[in-house]
């Protein structure tokens, strides 16, 4: 197939073309942007200056990490001679700009063949839309990259391919070292010039510990896992053997339709707190109180029911010791945040040492349906849970229109409470 993959070649076969769009150091990016700096020639950092240099920086600008400084690091790490700027996190704004950006995708892209796959990068099937602007891939995709860059004054990269994991990897790997940010791959392109590559972590979804496993067998790189023995693969991956095979020969079956139409067997919510020091067993205790309030809230506006709770809490990394998990189930379906604290309480009380130092809770709802289908125990008192709900409906109301921290209990101005905190955050960072 041509390197750009000219109109029409890839619609004669099963081929379908893929773009995967990446904004280059997003939260630097915009940081930047809203500076009026170029995030190429300056030196930015993402990162809380309240908090210790122990604290990862959620971006780093591109100058940065021309100097050598990694996307992730913590801000001890940064040579002392680098020179920067160091910009609090905004979550809220973040998310208008990826939302604005979104915006431009559709001036081209119908969004159903679009998979926003996390805050900074979208997949795209752009097969059918080729011959619509008369463009090869690479011009589509450049004419988007540059509209991103006109109104939102930042750059993106883009992977093209035949398949959502060619598109993924020309992104990650090949776009990087292309004119114009933009890296084209089909499989046979994948195999003449990237079956050899090292490492294997560079390539989507083989993580470290994957790496490490094959490294056991003496396999380093793709053409190797393509030529092992697939018995011996299975045996050390089970069924993502057969996903790890597929992706070693450049193949991926997922399509942009499979993704629209999926639907999973079980649906569940959770909330998670990262704690900013070692909490005792009884300040731990009132953070799972003030998450299970939460997400029972969550539970009312979304107008869904759970059955069963799942916790999960990490200990000090001081103490070596193994984290504590469990599941309870409750006496029936229920959103009762009464109900639910008094099992969390339980759970919590069951699995969770009281001579250790909490660092980690995270607490799930499993099972979650919609309230549609409640059937009430013989032995609740309906009526009382009619009249929680109300009240927790209410709450829900109350703190969409003015706030979440409009209105909150008692409970959450004790020490070492981290609600009021927690609610004026986006995905643990500030607003």
């Amino acid at each position: 197939m041509n390197r750009d993959m000219k109109c029409g070649a890839e619609r004669s076969g099963e081929n379908r073309i893929y773009m995967c769009i990446d904004l280059k150091s997003f939260y630097a990016s915009v940081e930047c942007a809203e500076r009026g700096l170029d995030p190429f020639t300056t030196n930015l950092v993402v990162a809380d200056p309240e908090r210790t240099d122990k604290t990862i920086c959620l971006a780093v600008s591109p100058a940065m990490k021309k100097l050598g400084v990694p996307g992730r690091c913590r801000v001890f790490e940064i040579p002392a001679g680098i020179k920067y700027i160091k910009a609090r996190p905004r979550m809220q704004l973040y998310i208008e700009y990826s939302a604005d950006i979104y915006e431009i995708y559709l001036r081209y892209i119908d969004k159903s063949d679009i998979h926003v796959y996390s805050i900074d990068e979208v997949f795209m099937d752009v097969t059918d839309y080729l011959s619509l602007y008369a463009m090869s891939p690479g011009q589509l995709a450049q004419t988007i990259m540059n509209e991103i860059l006109r109104e939102k004054k930042i750059a993106s990269a883009c992977g093209i391919g035949t398949n959502l994991y060619l598109a993924k990897v020309a992104l990650d790997i090949t776009a990087k070292h292309s004119e114009g940010r933009i890296g084209i791959l089909d499989e046979n392109d994948y195999r003449d010039t990237l079956w050899d590559h090292r490492p294997l972590t560079d390539f989507w979804r083989i993580g470290r510990g994957i790496s490490e496993r094959l490294a056991k067998y003496g396999i380093y790189t793709m053409r190797q896992i393509a030529q092992a023995d697939p018995e011996v693969l299975y045996k050390t991956f089970g069924v993502d053997a057969e996903l790890l095979i597929d992706h070693a020969w450049g193949r991926e079956t997922v399509t942009m339709a499979d993704i629209k139409s999926y639907e999973p067997k079980a649906h569940s919510i959770s909330s998670g707190q990262v704690l900013a020091s070692d909490y005792p067993y009884e300040k731990a205790r009132l953070v799972l109180s003030e998450i299970a309030d939460a997400l029972c809230l969550d539970l009312v506006t979304k107008r869904l029911i759970t059955d069963s709770l799942h916790l999960y809490v990490g200990y000090s990394k001081k103490d070596g010791i193994t984290p504590a998990s469990g599941t309870i189930g409750l006496p029936f379906s229920t959103a009762s945040a009464e109900i639910i604290r008094e099992y969390a309480d339980r759970l919590f009380g069951r699995i969770v040492r009281r001579d250790a130092g909490v660092k980690r809770i995270t607490l799930t709802f499993n099972n979650t349906v919609s309230d549609r289908c409640f059937q009430c125990s013989m032995f609740a008192q309906a009526d009382a849970l009619k009249e929680e709900k109300q009240m927790l409906t209410a709450v829900a109301d109350i703190k969409e229109k003015y706030g979440k921290n409009s209105i909150f209990k008692a409970m959450d101005l004790e020490e070492g409470a981290t609600a009021i905190e927690r609610n004026g955050q986006i995905g643990g960072h500030r607003a």
